[in-house]
């Protein structure tokens, strides 16, 4: 029975890919409708950091106990990281603590096409200008045309949005705030690749790094006053879908099912599907949120996904793996 029910490469990879696409763009849409529903900034995301180590922590736990039964010394953080002090703190600062802190505060000023065009949108970007200065990897010609669509594309939605900050507005502070999360993200990316991190590993080791650093500075903030809260003020099955998508969902299972889809379609042809995000992000946006798609917005989601779409398929399947963060 066993061996009937297993599943074909092709198979694991096609569920693999979808998954990723719809918890990538349900990330973008139920980040934002969450904005809206009574938790703020820093509660949804104790509720991603928790959600997470309530899978990681013990999974990097289970993982490291034939080593400390050999004697060994292994990990950091009191045994909660898999990965040396070092590593960890420097992984877990951009991927773990930063990315969240900046993604989830945009959401509280801007609109979810914004964050479709500007998060997703901006990493081939980004990581594509970090390998370049700290990998020293180069950008071959053909690429230089597809970043520069995207680069337009983040021009026409971040730009209007900065214009019309002097009538008074504040989407300008959530795309700023986007573009920020994309540029740690791909930070993390590239310093994953320079450290030559085992994927899993990374991915408990910032959860490790968030937890051990970010839940006890928020409870004593909280606490005192200092860090205003709606954690106690909202339903707790409100609480539990937030910890549950935002961290088991986005970070364990999107963070498995995306390196499945590596292993079937490789980096080139799993940036061309992950491409999907920023339209159908724009679109759930639309349909679900109400939110208008004003022309720039809709220039700008095309430029962004036309120059994803260019740049990886002009590129070596060696040169689109710094896209693929």
């Amino acid at each position: 029975m066993i061996g009937a029910m297993r599943f074909s490469s092709r198979t694991i990879g096609l569920v693999s890919a979808v998954i990723t696409v719809l918890i990538w763009t349900g990330f973008i849409v139920i980040a934002r409708a969450s904005a809206t529903r009574g938790l703020l900034p820093m509660d949804i995301v104790l509720a991603r950091i928790v959600g997470a180590s309530a899978v990681l922590l013990p999974w990097a736990w289970w993982l490291m106990r034939p080593a400390r039964q050999r004697g060994e010394k292994t990990g950091s953080l009191f045994g909660l990281s898999p990965l040396p002090w070092t590593q960890t703190w420097r992984a877990g600062l951009l991927g773990g603590f930063l990315y969240a802190v900046l993604s989830y505060s945009g959401f509280f000023f801007a609109p979810a096409a914004h964050a479709s065009v500007l998060m997703p949108g901006s990493l081939p970007l980004w990581t594509t200008l970090l390998a370049w200065l700290v990998l020293r990897e180069k950008i071959p010609n053909s690429r230089v045309l597809g970043l520069g669509l995207i680069l337009l594309g983040d021009v026409l939605v971040g730009g209007v949005s900065l214009l019309q900050a002097f009538d008074g507005g504040d989407v300008w502070k959530g795309d700023l705030l986007f573009m920020c999360a994309a540029l740690c993200w791909s930070a993390y990316s590239v310093t994953v690749r320079r450290l030559g991190l085992d994927a899993v590993r990374a991915t408990m080791a910032i959860t490790a790094f968030a937890f051990v650093f970010f839940v006890p500075a928020y409870a004593l903030l909280t606490i005192t006053a200092v860090l205003p809260s709606h954690l106690l003020q909202v339903p707790w099955t409100e609480w539990l879908f937030q910890a549950s998508f935002q961290g088991v969902g986005s970070v364990v299972i999107s963070g498995i099912t995306f390196t499945q889809m590596l292993r079937h379609y490789g980096p080139v042809r799993s940036t061309m599907i992950t491409a999907l995000v920023p339209g159908l992000s724009s679109m759930g946006a639309v349909w679900f949120l109400g939110e208008p798609m004003h022309w720039n917005l809709l220039a700008g989601l095309a430029l962004v996904t036309g120059g994803i779409l260019f740049g990886v398929q002009q590129a070596k399947p060696g040169a689109a793996a710094g896209v693929k963060a």
